[in-house]
Parts: structure tokens; C-alpha cells; sequence
């Protein structure tokens, strides 16, 4: 299969065609990886990055003045231990 590469602006894309697409399971505006390997480029469904989103919830937990410990995980005489 082959397609053209087509100017746009100060760039250029590729138009991918809708069986492709489908193979892939993207669609219109979904993000792909984009490298080159020995001479070809490949792309591939982006993957969400590990931990995304973790620093806005716990700035959010942060923000709500919750307590964050858990008593109810203590042991009864836990006070009395010697360490």
C-alpha cells in the first residue's frame, strides 16, 4: 500500500488509510509514538506514560487536608513495642 506525503504548513504528514487505522484501533486524533528503526519509520499507539496524573491527585489530596493515616491498621499494644 502506498500513500503520499503532503505538505502542511511549514511540515509535512502522511495520510493513513482508514484500514490501517483500523488495524492499529486508532482513529482521528489519537496520539501515536513516532521513531526510526534501521531506515524505516515506525508508529505505534502511544502508550500513557507510568504514573500519569499521579502529581494532580496528590496535589489535590494535598489540598483537601485529609488525614492520610490509616489507625484502624495499627495492632493493639503497638504503643507499648520496643524497638
Amino acid at each position: 500500500m502506498q500513500t503520499t506525503v503532503r505538505k502542511l504548513g511549514n511540515s509535512a504528514g502522511l495520510i493513513i488509510p482508514k484500514a490501517v487505522l483500523s488495524q492499529l484501533g486508532l482513529s482521528a486524533g489519537d496520539a501515536v509514538d513516532v521513531r526510526l528503526e534501521d531506515g524505516r519509520l515506525v508508529l505505534a499507539p502511544a502508550r500513557p506514560r507510568r504514573r500519569a496524573g499521579w502529581a494532580d491527585a496528590s496535589r489535590k489530596v494535598a489540598a483537601s487536608g485529609e488525614d492520610l493515616a490509616w489507625p484502624e491498621f495499627v495492632n493493639a499494644g503497638d504503643d507499648t513495642l520496643l524497638w
